[in-house]
């Protein structure tokens, strides 16, 4: 089987518009969660979120391409652009057809339903845009990545709600190491920052009014975020003959379903993740380092998570740094795994462990050293991302530092 490194990273999101300046509101432990800034925010219960602030789109998009861009296919292309300017990679002729496009959503164009119910259903109107279909479907910031870089191979979106980026990175992984491609554009995009996807998840009784305290004895729920981050997995080999920057080591992954609950997590499915990405990396528990963990801040997920890191490192979980950078850039759903990628990649270069902020009061039930407020330095090999989705799907992947 092939080696998978990374080769590219872009992102924007609450904390940052591009890489730099994501990693450093992470080493600085910054908050990008503040008041909403939507229509109608005054009849949401739920009125704080991890905006992507000072976002002009006319700046970026000319009016053809915002009438067919979601804000959810906007956050890919610029993120995409920049892992793809950071990889130097250039696709034409048989380039082209060895490589693809794997990217998670959960719910893909929101922003384009909640404009055109309005339009149908508050202002009586009885036609829509042409576009609005090509605009909202999941599949949309896959293909316009496919058509503006010129990737003829396999290409797809994956939603699977809270691991769907998780998701797309594994798969991105298992298709370049199996040799159906030398290289993947992978990760995932989420804006569902809009009144009626905010108000949809204020049904649920899991948000918090005031902040995300992950691993805190006075947590009292999730918040949401929105962005994207997308990377470049590119066979080893095929990086090294190029003489391309390697990032990072993509090393194993692993995915599993608890069949339980469409809405409880299940500690037995998470540990079976953890493990079998420890087994498809070839790792011992020992070997690892850091976990970021999925960690959004509600009871029921942050307990379940820490009783499975348990189990699966017995003795080694009392070494293990583990944080939640959902604390910082909330958690943004189907891209949540990607953005959670740009920190693990950070601790293997550079280092450096993004902290769990705004942790006030130790919980016994997550008695684990969640890196709490304030970043550290620490030598770092090889490190696991985890993620677990309503519907009891769970996608966890290893990396290592870069060979």
């Amino acid at each position: 089987m092939r080696r998978v490194v990374i080769t590219g990273q872009g992102t924007i999101n609450a904390l940052g518009h591009d890489v730099p300046t994501t990693l450093a509101a992470m080493r600085e432990g910054k908050c990008g969660i503040g008041p909403l800034d939507l229509r109608d925010v005054d009849r949401l219960s739920v009125k704080i979120g991890a905006q992507v602030r000072g976002y002009d789109p006319e700046a970026l998009f000319n009016r053809q391409q915002i009438a067919l861009y979601d804000r959810f296919t906007q956050f890919t292309l610029i993120a995409a652009h920049q892992a793809l300017d950071h990889s130097g990679l250039v696709f034409g002729g048989e380039a082209a057809t060895r490589a693809g496009v794997v990217l998670g959503t959960a719910g893909g164009g929101v922003n384009t339903w909640d404009e055109n119910y309005r339009t149908v259903y508050e202002e009586g109107k009885n036609r829509v845009h042409p576009f609005v279909v090509p605009k909202l479907m999941n599949n949309a910031a896959a293909s316009h990545v496919s058509m503006e870089w010129n990737l003829k191979g396999p290409s797809f979106s994956v939603a699977t709600a809270c691991a769907s980026s998780n998701h797309a990175m594994g798969l991105a992984f298992q298709l370049i190491r199996g040799g159906a491609c030398d290289v993947m554009v992978t990760g995932g995009s989420e804006a569902m920052l809009s009144f009626g996807g905010v108000k949809a998840w204020e049904g649920l009784r899991v948000m918090s009014k005031d902040a995300c305290r992950p691993f805190s004895a006075n947590r009292n729920g999730m918040v949401q975020g929105e962005g994207a981050a997308v990377f470049v997995f590119e066979d080893y080999d095929h990086a090294k003959r190029r003489g391309a920057e390697i990032l990072a080591e993509v090393v194993g992954f692993a995915m599993t379903s608890d069949a339980a609950d469409i809405v409880m997590p299940s500690k037995q499915g998470a540990g079976r993740a953890i493990s079998g990405a420890l087994k498809d990396a070839r790792l011992n528990p020992e070997d690892i380092c850091y976990i970021n963990a999925h960690g959004t801040g509600t009871a029921a997920n942050d307990k379940v998570e820490c009783a499975a890191v348990a189990d699966v490192f017995s003795h080694h979980a009392d070494d293990l740094m583990i944080s939640s950078t959902k604390s910082m850039h909330g958690h943004l759903i189907g891209a949540t795994g990607a953005v959670e990628l740009l920190a693990c990649i950070m601790a293997l270069r550079d280092g450096v462990i993004a902290p769990t902020i705004g942790y006030d009061e130790p919980d016994p039930e997550c008695a684990l050293d969640v890196v709490p407020n304030e970043a550290r330095e620490a030598k770092v090999d090889a490190v696991l991302s985890n993620a677990f989705a309503f519907g009891g799907l769970n996608a966890v992947l290893a990396l290592k530092a870069a060979p």
